[in-house]
């Protein structure tokens, strides 16, 4: 069988979901960003430059180097992810980081839990996958709203497949 054409056995995941932290800044943002910076520094600098302040241009262009770096060392944080996928006889979570190197964790659903965190003023705060004595982390990027539409949906699919007779 390929990729394209799974057995006719193979049953659809009960919950499979990609875990990523949220960056606003889109690359055509960062690269406005980083011109309207230049331009100003590049100004400033002439000016400066002109009444005979000759240090301050440099700075001024560090200032923007130490910018670009900041945000490119932002960017590739934003290479991690957690993959989550629950079928009714495992489940697998897969951590990747910024590197691109993943670890992966495999349970047995029936004894799968859900440990919460939370805040009495800002909800969930922390959670984590665990069973028999292991706990897996998941989530810590995510905001408390998105906590806690996590929590539900995943305790949800948890119950189905403890609830899904095997074959």
């Amino acid at each position: 069988m390929s990729a394209d054409n799974p057995a006719p056995d193979a049953a659809p995941p009960i919950f499979s979901v990609v875990l990523k932290p949220h960056r606003s800044l889109t690359p055509s943002g960062f690269v406005a960003v980083m011109a309207v910076m230049a331009a100003l520094s590049f100004t400033a600098g002439t000016i400066f430059w002109s009444i005979g302040a000759w240090p301050v241009p440099g700075f001024m262009g560090l200032d923007v180097l130490l910018a670009y770096i900041a945000f490119r060392l932002n960017f590739n944080a934003a290479r991690a992810a957690e993959v989550i996928h629950l079928d009714r006889d495992r489940l697998t979570m897969r951590r990747i980081d910024p590197k691109g190197r993943s670890a992966e964790v495999t349970v047995n659903p029936y004894w799968a839990r859900l440990e919460v965190e939370r805040h009495p003023e800002f909800g969930i705060v922390a959670m984590a996958i665990a069973s028999h004595g292991n706990r897996f982390a998941v989530g810590g990027f995510l905001v408390p709203d998105e906590r806690e539409a996590f929590a539900g949906a995943f305790v949800a699919a948890l119950a189905k497949a403890r609830a899904t007779p095997l074959p």
